[in-house]
């Protein structure tokens, strides 16, 4: 992450995720594919921060967003991208926007609380957050030998001055920056848990 790769990655974060806020909260246009997608590209880089414990999270993470963007060049907007699947009847197959989109949504939650539970915690270890973050967005979609594998990882967790170094940032702008994502991405996630559940397509699979 260091080299540039890191330059102000939060910061980033949180001014792609407000420009997808501001979209939901106006009522008045969808969230378009391209901007969601070039906004979670932008989250990639902190799972692999956070090492071993979330490669698995990572990859996927990645993979789902890379599709997401592939798509944006034929559907516009998170709405049509349901829409089409379903008039394919594929919503739930492998390999489907809707799932992918799912993935890439849990991905942010994950994220979202952990952001919280650093922010509420003076601890410099980030194993009680990631931990929580992880058991309560993540772990219900994940099998027994992932579960395992995540949990061996939380031993080698970078503290939290090791994260915010590998971001380039310091305490100060970090704490303004993950709140910044949290406060943005909360209406985003509901929002495309409103997209599935208005559809009765559910999002517990």
């Amino acid at each position: 992450m260091e080299d540039g790769d890191g330059d102000k990655a939060l910061r980033k974060i949180g001014e792609a995720f407000k420009e997808i806020a501001s979209a939901v909260n106006s009522q008045t246009v969808d969230i378009e594919v391209a901007p969601f997608s070039h906004a979670c590209s932008l989250v990639s880089p902190l799972f692999g921060c956070l090492g071993i414990a979330f490669k698995f999270a990572e990859m996927d993470y990645v993979a789902k967003v890379h599709h997401l963007a592939k798509a944006s060049s034929s559907i516009s907007t998170l709405s049509a991208l349901l829409d089409h699947d379903i008039e394919g009847n594929c919503v739930r197959k492998a390999g489907s926007h809707s799932r992918n989109l799912l993935r890439v949504k849990r991905g942010l939650d994950m994220v979202r609380v952990l952001f919280e539970h650093m922010l509420a915690s003076d601890d410099s270890s980030l194993r009680n957050p990631a931990s929580t973050a992880y058991e309560e967005v993540l772990a219900p979609h994940h099998g027994w030998a992932i579960r395992k594998a995540v949990a061996a990882g939380m031993y080698v967790l970078p503290t939290k001055e090791q994260l915010l170094a590998r971001l380039n940032e310091d305490e100060a702008t970090a704490r303004i920056q993950m709140q910044n994502y949290i406060n943005a991405s909360a209406p985003v996630i509901l929002y495309i848990n409103k997209l599935f559940l208005t559809r009765e397509l559910g999002i517990d699979w």
